[in-house]
């Protein structure tokens, strides 16, 4: 169903992929939008045992394209290394395509917004942590994208520099 890379000596091994995943802040979520144009948007993110827990506000053009349509993909860019002299960049990428949908279960909502928290203020306390997400909890809406295909990919510079 899902297209093979085309370059496999530059497919990143899942260790990799998943570590990327981890490990950045944010990406770009593409659905599709009104009129059936693509909509892509960049967000904050956690990455948890093959899905993407993001939040969003409850209404707009995010919401109205998961809401027409449970497909999308997101990419995540953990290195862009523009080389001018080479015409070129170094990077590392993630896609990961699957189904989206709006979090309704109110303990799926709680682990998702304490991953969040977690991921982005560590090292905050507990009960600061849980002040903050009640303050904003009623505004928000949790969402999550279920990874049904990931690749990693790396410039072929980067393979040329391991392969030496």
């Amino acid at each position: 169903m899902f297209r093979e890379m085309r370059r496999i000596r530059q497919k990143l091994s899942k260790e990799e992929t998943i570590d990327i995943l981890v490990k950045a802040t944010s990406g770009v979520l593409a659905l599709l939008g009104d009129d059936d144009y693509p909509y892509a948007v960049p967000l904050s993110y956690v990455y948890s045992d093959g899905k993407i827990y993001f939040h969003s506000a409850r209404n707009g053009h995010k919401i109205d394209a998961v809401n027409k349509y449970s497909k999308a993909s997101f990419c995540v860019t953990a290195q862009d290394k523009v080389v001018p002299e080479e015409y070129t960049s170094y990077f590392r990428s993630v896609i990961v395509f699957g189904k989206i949908r709006m979090l309704k279960d109110e303990k799926e909502i709680n682990e998702a917004i304490e991953l969040l928290a977690l991921k982005y203020n560590p090292k905050d306390s507990p009960e600061n942590r849980h002040k903050a997400i009640e303050r904003e909890r009623k505004i928000m809406a949790m969402f999550v994208l279920e990874a049904e295909h990931i690749t990693g990919k790396k410039a072929i510079e980067l393979v040329r520099q391991e392969d030496k």
